[in-house]
């Protein structure tokens, strides 16, 4: 897909590079309290897992945002969000989750899912704002603080069989 520059502001959208990005990316969720937190040996391990698919944003050659999601079969899910402090509300974080979302559509991922903080009703906004409508809930999920998880699914394409 290579990279995509946006109409509303100065970033591109890049498949994640791994390794040579891994520590960028672990910074920007370091400071994204309601991303999941990965340790940069984290991220190089998961984006080698079969199915993970994770793109990056960048502003003048520096990451400024990641979405990492996952397919299994027909489903998918969003493993990670986090854009840079400076850079929220200027609608990167909607196009990193349009990016992932057009490749899940483009290998016929019916529906997606995601956990969000329960007490993140900003973020539970932004994602209803996607078309995601609660499902859910998992009690306990996240730990540090221990709090339960909104379940959100988007359907792409309903089944016809």
């Amino acid at each position: 897909m290579g990279s995509e520059a946006s109409a509303r502001s100065a970033f591109v959208i890049r498949v994640f590079a791994g390794a040579e990005d891994a520590l960028q990316v672990a910074a920007i969720l370091r400071e994204s309290t309601g991303a999941a937190t990965w340790s940069e040996e984290a991220l190089r391990e998961t984006v080698k897992l079969p199915g993970v698919t994770a793109y990056v944003s960048e502003r003048k050659g520096a990451i400024s945002g990641v979405v990492v999601g996952r397919q299994v079969l027909d489903e998918a899910e969003v493993l990670n969000l986090a854009v840079t402090q400076g850079t929220r509300r200027q609608g990167e974080g909607r196009a990193l989750v349009g990016h992932i979302l057009n490749r899940f559509v483009q290998h016929q991922v019916s529906r997606v899912f995601l956990e969000v903080r329960e007490s993140n009703a900003g973020a539970i906004a932004f994602y209803r704002g996607l078309g995601f409508e609660a499902i859910a809930t998992r009690r306990d999920y996240y730990q540090d603080p221990k709090e339960s998880a909104t379940v959100m699914e988007l359907w792409l394409q309903k089944s016809t069989v």
